[in-house]
């Protein structure tokens, strides 16, 4: 049988550009055939710092939590997987935390000491980081593919985040707003009379460590559930560490409003006992022998591009070239 060579070329050329195209296509998206991972997350933000917290003395982590501060953060996240076993995740989130003495349980023990402080901060929170995930029972499972595969993972990094605690401060009239703590200067930061304390940097570094579930729904989504933990390098996220300072203070550093707002936000605890009258200066403000700290809980969603386990990448492997003689 006589083959029309033209038609013959044509098909092999369409044939050779369905399996090569894709496959660099596949490259460039994905850095390697099934191996990019894309995802969003929602949920819980916790504030573990000097403020607030359970009855007694601070606590350390979950013991320490002032549930009805919770509030919410969100974030995107892209995964590489070199291997089923091991992943890089780059990753972004937004959120806020908070923290009030006046929350605090007072039982009679030393949280009545945080009760009568009666301080507080707000913060909204940027963060990025870069983090390694292990997948340990990836060796143990029995099949291929990934629809309906329970993996587990723990991770840790190290990325960067920035705040801004603000209080709230009560105007001559009785309203309220919200004002940056930071140039305040609340504990002498940059003051002469306390050269042991710098002002501190809005951008810090943290480590990162957490763990969580994937629960894939198809070969390639999947939701899950996470726990990231940040271990910060300062104990400023709340503006609150040292001694209280002489309030006279604030007159020759700042300007006449802002030394308004810094005497009335550095001690609060008139605002509940306007008879207090008890020495404070150079007293106890807050603990720095610990650095602030916060966590979420974050409920994920995420897809796998373009992999060897996905529908498109299987169809592409059925798909083959007639043979001609």
């Amino acid at each position: 049988m006589r083959t029309n060579v033209p038609n013959v070329r044509l098909i092999v050329l369409i044939c050779l550009f369905s399996s090569i195209s894709p496959h660099v296509f596949s490259q460039s998206i994905t850095a390697g055939n099934g191996k990019l991972e894309v995802g969003l997350g929602v949920g819980p933000s916790f504030f573990l710092g000097d403020l607030g917290g359970a009855p007694g003395k601070g606590k350390t982590f979950v013991k320490d939590l002032d549930l009805p501060l919770t509030k919410i953060m969100k974030g995107i996240y892209v995964n590489y997987y070199p291997t089923e076993w091991l992943g890089f995740r780059i990753a972004g989130n937004l959120g806020q935390i908070e923290g009030q003495d006046s929350l605090t349980n007072n039982k009679g023990g030393h949280e009545r000491f945080r009760k009568q402080r009666n301080l507080q901060f707000k913060s909204k929170i940027a963060e990025a980081y870069a983090a390694f995930e292990i997948y340990p029972t990836v060796f143990m499972e029995q099949y291929d593919g990934l629809q309906g595969k329970i993996r587990p993972y723990g991770l840790g990094g190290v990325g960067i985040f920035h705040f801004n605690p603000q209080g709230e401060y009560i105007k001559p009239d009785g309203t309220t707003e919200w004002v940056d703590l930071q140039p305040l200067k609340l504990e002498g930061q940059g003051m002469a009379e306390y050269p042991d304390r710098k002002p501190y940097s809005l951008t810090q570094l943290e480590m990162v460590m957490g763990g969580g579930v994937k629960y894939y729904i198809k070969e390639n989504m999947y939701i899950g559930l996470e726990i990231l933990h940040r271990k910060t390098f300062t104990d400023y996220v709340d503006d609150v560490s040292k001694e209280y300072v002489d309030p006279a203070l604030f007159s020759v550093y700042l300007a006449p409003d802002q030394a308004t707002m810094a005497r009335q936000l550095s001690y609060r605890e008139r605002l509940i006992n306007p008879s207090m009258n008890r020495p404070y200066i150079n007293k106890q403000r807050g603990d720095p022998k610990e650095n602030d700290a916060y966590f979420s809980g974050l409920l994920r969603f995420g897809w796998r591009l373009n992999g060897d386990n996905s529908p498109n990448a299987r169809a592409k492997k059925q798909l083959k070239c007639p043979v001609f003689y």
